[in-house]
C-alpha cells in the first residue's frame, strides 16, 4: 500500500466515530462528526472536493 501510515489513520478516524455515533443516522451527523475528528487528530482534509466525472 502507498500510503499506508495515512490509510490507518484515516481508517481509525473513521472508526472512532462509528464506535461513538453508531450507524443509522444522516450522511451529514457523519460528515460533522469526521471534520472534527480529523481536526482533532490534526489529519489535513478537504471536505466535499469537486470533480468531474465521465460516464459514457
Amino acid at each position: 500500500m502507498l500510503y499506508l501510515l495515512e490509510s490507518y489513520k484515516i481508517n481509525g478516524v473513521i472508526y472512532e466515530v462509528h464506535k461513538l455515533l453508531g450507524h443509522g443516522l444522516l450522511e451529514k451527523v457523519y460528515q460533522e462528526a469526521l471534520e472534527k475528528e480529523f481536526k482533532l487528530q490534526k489529519i489535513p482534509f478537504e471536505r466535499e472536493k469537486n470533480f468531474s466525472i465521465v460516464y459514457r
